[in-house]
C-alpha cells in the first residue's frame, strides 16, 4: 500500500485517539538507527494461503487450524502459541510489547520479525530492537516510512500481519485465535479492536473478498472508504 493511500486513514486514527504524529515519527527515527535493508522477497505470499494469528484467548483450541496454511504470521503472544503447538513461524508481527524476547530469539533463529514503532514504545524499541538480529528485522511505522523502515498499512500487530501478507501477494488470508469482543482486554484495547474491525473490512474490499472472520459483523462496522 502506497503512504498516500494509507495517509487519510492513519489522520482518523491519530484523531481518534489523540495520538500525536510526531510522536510515532521520533520512534520511527528512532528504530531507523538500528535497522538494516531487510529482503523483501524473504515475505513472499505468492500463490499462499497465509494464517493471519491473533492472541484472542480462543486461540489455543483453534492452533491446529494453521496446518491448513502455507504461511504463518503471527500476532504478539500468538507467535508463542503457535510455537508451543510444534509449529514454524513464518513472521512474528510485534511493537514489543508483550514478547520482546521472543522476537530476539527469533531473529537469532534467522525468522523474520517485524517490528513495529509508534509513539509509545521508544523505551522498547532502544532496550530490545539492537538485542536482535538486524538482517531478520523488518522495521514497521505507522508514520511515512523512511529508508528501511516500512509501512505496508494497519494499526494493531494482527491486521499489521493481514496487511503484510495482502502487500506480499497472498492468495487466500484465514484468521485464527481472533475475537473482537474479546472480553479480557480493556477499554483502550476494546477500541483498537474495533479499528482493527474496520481496517479489516477496508483490506476485504480492497481485495474483493469476504473474510470469514468478519461474518455477521459487517453491519455494525463503520466502514472505511476503499481505494
Amino acid at each position: 500500500m502506497r503512504f498516500e493511500t494509507w495517509e487519510p486513514i492513519y489522520e482518523s486514527i491519530l484523531a481518534d485517539f489523540g495520538y500525536p504524529r510526531d510522536g510515532d515519527e521520533h520512534v520511527r527515527d528512532t528504530i531507523a538507527e538500528y535497522a538494516t535493508p531487510f529482503d523483501l522477497d524473504r515475505l513472499d505470499c505468492s500463490g499462499s494461503t497465509v494464517a493471519i494469528v491473533g492472541a484472542a484467548p480462543s486461540l489455543g483450541a483453534a492452533i491446529d487450524r494453521v496446518a491448513d496454511a502455507d504461511l504463518i504470521f503471527a500476532a504478539s503472544t500468538a507467535g508463542d502459541v503457535v510455537r508451543e503447538a510444534g509449529y514454524d513461524l513464518d513472521l512474528l508481527v510485534t511493537d514489543l510489547d508483550k514478547n520482546p524476547g521472543t522476537a530476539v530469539e527469533l531473529t537469532r533463529q534467522e525468522t523474520p520479525v517485524a517490528a513495529h514503532a509508534h509513539g509509545d514504545n521508544l523505551d522498547l524499541v532502544e532496550e530490545w530492537t539492537p538485542r536482535c538480529d538486524q538482517a531478520h528485522v523488518l522495521a514497521t511505522t505507522q508514520a511515512e516510512p523512511i529508508r528501511t523502515v516500512y509501512n505496508f498499512g494497519g494499526f494493531t500487530d494482527g491486521d499489521r500481519a493481514a496487511f503484510l501478507a495482502d502487500e506480499f501477494g497472498a492468495a487466500d488470508l484465514c484468521f485464527v485465535g481472533w475475537d473482537f469482543d474479546d472480553p479480557t482486554v480493556d477499554d483502550a484495547k476494546a477500541r483498537k479492536l474495533r479499528w482493527a474491525e474496520r481496517l479489516l473490512q477496508y483490506l476485504e474490499r480492497r481485495r474483493g473478498e469476504r473474510f470469514a472472520v468478519l461474518d455477521g459483523r459487517r453491519d455494525a462496522i463503520d466502514p472505511l472508504w476503499a481505494n
